[in-house]
């Protein structure tokens, strides 16, 4: 009977918090079309938006915690909140995982699918906030490169959608790659778990798990792109060498980690 008690409230605070967060977002995204009018200056306004984001999020993690529906891990935080300019790249097994790197990381900017321009729930926060569209590569390495200079801490999911799980990722794509090749800034590895899986490509928000989900996530040691690639190799060879390096390394941290699995 308890059992059945815990598995319904946390059915029914988790229904509540994603509603809650849609619509905030939705709030958020009306509320920054008269702010882009009242307040003319992009990157202020930019830094504003940046910093109303972290600490909501940061907000939403701590009563997500709080109410029992989730519980966070964190190894090599301050990594994250050190604030120097780096591409931080993450496996991504499931939806809450922008919102807990976006907690952690206090300025941060995503790069993130085309389709989320057009989500009438976000539409207004990627823009206000200046996050970076994936739809034109040549674009989104220039302007990447530009906010790694503002001092910006730039989040890629490489494989581009959730993760598939069964101990596998997708193929990294290699935007990440020209960009820290580009910029000359470092690549910071996430891993990232979440068990029992929630929110996963296909879990919907009402399949909620027999307890509350454990997310962990584990800040690597930096890595310069230009340690993986050899010197005077065109940069397209570059790119691949240093995204095939970065999954296989991602990959293999993962099982020495214990969050994948090795076949029997």
């Amino acid at each position: 009977m308890i059992a059945r008690l815990d598995y319904g409230w946390r059915l029914i605070a988790t229904g509540v918090s994603l509603s809650f967060f849609m619509l905030c977002g939705s709030v958020f995204s009306l509320a920054l079309i008269a702010l882009g009018a009242l307040w003319p200056h992009t990157r202020s306004r930019q830094r504003a938006v940046t910093f109303v984001i972290h600490h909501f999020f940061r907000m939403l993690v701590a009563v997500l915690q709080r109410i029992g529906v989730m519980k966070l891990e964190v190894e090599g935080a301050a990594r994250l909140r050190a604030g120097s300019p780096s591409i931080v790249i993450a496996n991504h097994p499931t939806y809450l995982d922008v919102m807990v790197l976006l907690s952690l990381t206090p300025k941060a900017c995503c790069v993130v699918k085309h389709s989320h321009w057009r989500n009438p729930c976000f539409w207004g926060i990627v823009r206000g906030a200046g996050y970076l569209s994936n739809a034109d590569p040549v674009e989104l390495v220039e302007s990447s490169a530009r906010r790694l200079a503002a001092g910006y801490t730039l989040i890629v999911f490489p494989e581009g959608t959730r993760s598939p799980g069964a101990g596998r990722l997708h193929a990294f794509s290699r935007g990440f790659a020209y960009i820290a090749l580009q910029s000359c800034s470092p690549i910071q590895p996430v891993l990232i778990d979440c068990d029992p899986p929630v929110l996963t490509k296909t879990l919907r928000w009402y399949h909620v798990p027999p307890r509350a989900f454990r997310m962990r996530i584990d800040v690597l040691e930096p890595i310069a792109a230009d340690c993986l690639s050899a010197d005077r190799m065109p940069q397209s060879l570059a790119a691949r060498s240093v995204a095939q390096a970065m999954q296989a390394h991602i990959t293999q941290r993962l099982f020495q980690h214990g969050y994948f699995k090795a076949a029997n």
